[in-house]
């Protein structure tokens, strides 16, 4: 071993921090996976990467948009203002903040491939009144390749010891 932080024996590659990937759209039901996701990962020593997504609408060409509509930093400015309502200044060490083009399913799916878990809300804004799970939330419980926490209500997790 060197005198280097965080070096490894020649030969050797670094051990990866298990990650936590989290969807996070704004939404209650986000906020409240966003606090899991973030316990879950304090207990596990694990990196927590709070991922939104975001995709022009099937609907709309490119020509209709306004020159000025930037959505990938309208998503980001979300995803920052959402992690610090939750958090404030106490934000978990080593969280990182990913805004992703693409469908939320597909974008949290291959942002969860090498992951610990996945933290998804049970419905999103696009949540119908009613459902138990939202198109994502069900999408990416039916596919990831790791175990997912779909949260639901209003629990709270709990304080850690």
């Amino acid at each position: 071993m060197t005198g280097i932080p965080n070096s490894t024996p020649t030969g050797e590659t670094p051990a990866r921090r298990p990650r936590i990937v989290v969807g996070v759209d704004g939404s209650e039901h986000s906020k409240l996976a966003l606090r899991w996701a973030a316990r879950i990962a304090a207990a596990e020593g694990a990196q927590l990467d709070a991922v939104t997504a975001w995709h022009y609408p099937a609907y709309t060409g490119y020509a209709v948009l306004p020159a000025e509509y930037a959505p990938q930093q309208e998503f980001a400015k979300l995803l920052t203002e959402t992690v610090d309502e939750v958090f404030g200044d106490q934000r978990p060490e080593g969280l990182r903040l990913r805004t992703v083009e693409g469908a939320a399913a597909a974008v949290l799916l291959a942002a969860s491939r090498d992951a610990l878990m996945t933290v998804v809300g049970s419905r999103g804004h696009g949540g119908f009144a009613g459902l138990l799970l939202g198109s994502v939330s069900s999408a990416v419980a039916e596919h990831a390749g790791c175990p997912v926490l779909v949260v639901h209500g209003g629990s709270e997790p709990p304080e850690q010891p």
